[in-house]
């Protein structure tokens, strides 16, 4: 383990886990709620939505919350038919209103039959014999299966979730998983989901974090794919094995700083 990179990453990571990083990131949208299935629900959304500029992301995350009222869980449980027209204008890129109506299909159909949506990424959730002790990317496997269990379930929608089995980063999902799983008393992730281990999370592998890593020689594999993704995090894993993605932060943080140009923050290590 290289204990001066350590270092850095440790002191990257103060710099960018606080409350101070919320508000111009998509988890700013999971804050605007104390509900625990409103910050799952927003969350999942906001990432789902989690592509181009951030602040168009989070503008568009508001104008659905506006949509449902204000309030994500209980309209969805509690809309009717009609309610849903204004809905049919919604899109985000390639994201539209079939996709928006099959997620709340799927929401409902979900929380009528369990609590939390935590559920939804745990093979046997609601039997006896239910699996508790899950790796991500059978927790990721598992979710996309479930989610597009639905009869009707329109086949452009799939495109939006992804899945290790595609051979996918699953940068977005492993983002919301961050979220949910994490914790620690800065404030940013939620940490309120228990049966996924923060040890077992995966690194979110968006250009920013791909671009440092590879700089900092954190990543070999010349492809950017769900392997690169699991050589990131047992690298991550050498410097904190019960917390490897708190690492996210650093790299996230720095590829940002280096977009806007600063020079000389990534020295060189050994």
């Amino acid at each position: 383990m290289n204990d001066n990179l350590k270092a850095f990453l440790d002191q990257k990571v103060a710099q960018y886990n606080r409350p101070e990083f919320i508000a111009n990131d998509p988890v700013s949208i999971p804050h605007l709620f104390s509900k625990n299935q409103d910050i799952e629900i927003m969350g999942f959304w906001a990432a789902t939505l989690a592509w181009g500029q951030r602040v168009t992301i989070i503008n568009k995350c508001k104008e659905l919350i506006a949509l449902m009222d204000g309030a994500p869980y209980d309209f969805i449980v509690n809309h009717e038919e009609p309610d849903l027209k204004k809905l049919l204008h919604f899109k985000h890129r390639t994201f539209n209103d079939i996709d928006t109506l099959y997620f709340i299909s799927f929401f409902r159909w979900h929380y009528e039959n369990f609590e939390s949506l935590e559920d939804a990424f745990v093979p046997g959730s609601g039997i006896r014999q239910a699996q508790t002790d899950i790796g991500a990317e059978a927790a990721l496997n598992h979710f996309r299966s479930y989610f597009f269990s639905l009869p009707d379930f329109p086949h452009r929608t799939k495109k939006h979730v992804s899945s290790p089995s595609q051979k996918s980063t699953c940068k977005r999902l492993n983002m919301f998983l961050r979220w949910m799983v994490r914790k620690d008393d800065n404030g940013v992730d939620f940490g309120i989901w228990n049966k996924l281990k923060p040890a077992d999370l995966i690194c979110p592998c968006d250009l920013h974090v791909d671009r440092v890593a590879r700089k900092l020689k954190l990543i070999s594999r010349k492809q950017t794919d769900w392997q690169t993704a699991l050589e990131l995090t047992e690298r991550l894993k050498e410097f904190d094995p019960t917390d490897p993605v708190k690492y996210d932060f650093a790299l996230f943080g720095l590829g940002i700083e280096e977009r806007w140009g600063i020079e000389g923050i990534l020295p060189e290590f050994d």
